[in-house]
């Protein structure tokens, strides 16, 4: 039986017309220009009070840094005080810091990531990890306190740098176990199927492609938290870190200069000295009346800045040699 020529007419189509929307594109475009030009604002703001936090301690700091600043005892005398004690702790508790969290951290997250099964006891360690992140930094001293003072004192020789290196690192921890995890996730699904394809085990896929196509994205992590570790003054002064120290961690003679890594004239253990670091010397100079000690604190905070910028520095090298052998 023959098809007559209307059976093949495609029907026009039903155009249905909404009355919950209106295509208002001048009032959307002129609403996105208000957004951008607030975004702007926000964002000069930010940077001008930048610029003049940094113009301020730069001109109150400047004229202080010398040589005897960096290479003397704190003092109650404001012109002969230094920050060798400081700078040297700041020294000692960031790399045991950076020996502690960035293998525990990665491990963690590798594991977590990549080898751990979908159970109730890993998400609710996940949602403990998330929850961590945004704790009190005071909190974390607390732990310190109780934990590496009190509880493991034979260990870690009570208010040391032993002490407070832990306590920052776990206060870092949360930070770098979640950057580990995005950068992992990062890495394509494609990668891991190709080298179990080839007949790699489960490790030798993460540890020999997926981890260095994603170190460029944990270093990063790892850059955030050793900046916030090296800015914190709240856990150590919880568990007891000292705020006037004549001496380098390890020398407790009081040398008038000891290089910190100067074992040899540091015969006491290093790791289980008291200490003070650069934030907890600038927080006492800042208390002071007098304002000599607020011109040495300037200069410490920029000493600071510095210490802080080298060591960023030398972190986003290294992320950017891995990123191009990747």
């Amino acid at each position: 039986m023959a098809s007559s020529p209307s059976e093949f007419i495609t029907p026009p189509p039903v155009v249905v017309e909404s009355k919950g929307f209106a295509g208002n594109l001048p009032q959307r475009h002129t609403t996105d220009r208000l957004f951008q030009v607030a975004a702007w604002v926000a964002t000069a703001i930010a940077i001008a009070v930048l610029g003049w936090l940094l113009y301020d301690v730069f001109s109150q700091g400047w004229g202080r840094l010398d040589w005897p600043f960096l290479t003397s005892f704190p003092s109650r005398k404001p012109e002969n005080a230094g920050i060798v004690g400081a700078l040297a702790g700041t020294f000692w508790v960031m790399i045991i810091v950076a020996l502690v969290a960035f293998p525990v951290g990665v491990g963690a997250g590798l594991y977590l990531e990549e080898f751990a099964t979908d159970s109730g006891l890993t998400r609710l360690i996940e949602i403990n990890i998330s929850n961590l992140a945004g704790v009190p930094s005071i909190i974390y001293g607390l732990l310190g306190l109780a934990a590496f003072v009190r509880l493991l004192e034979p260990i870690t020789g009570g208010r040391s740098v032993l002490a407070g290196a832990l306590t920052l690192a776990l206060l870092v921890l949360p930070i770098i176990i979640v950057a580990t995890r995005e950068a992992l996730r990062a890495v394509p699904e494609g990668v891991r199927l190709a080298g179990l394809a080839m007949g790699g085990s489960r490790w030798q896929v993460v540890w020999d492609h997926v981890l260095p196509a994603a170190l460029p994205g944990i270093l990063t992590g790892v850059i955030l938290a050793l900046s916030r570790a090296i800015g914190e003054t709240a856990p150590l002064i919880a568990i007891g870190a000292l705020t006037f120290v004549p001496f380098t961690p390890g020398c407790t003679e009081g040398f008038p200069f000891v290089n910190p890594l100067d074992l040899v004239r540091c015969p006491v253990n290093v790791v289980q000295s008291p200490f003070t670091v650069l934030p907890i010397q600038i927080f006492n100079w800042v208390s002071r009346p007098q304002k000599a000690f607020h011109e040495n604190a300037a200069a410490a905070i920029i000493v600071l800045m510095a210490v802080l910028v080298l060591m960023n520095s030398v972190a986003i090298v290294l992320r950017h040699r891995f990123r191009q052998k990747g």
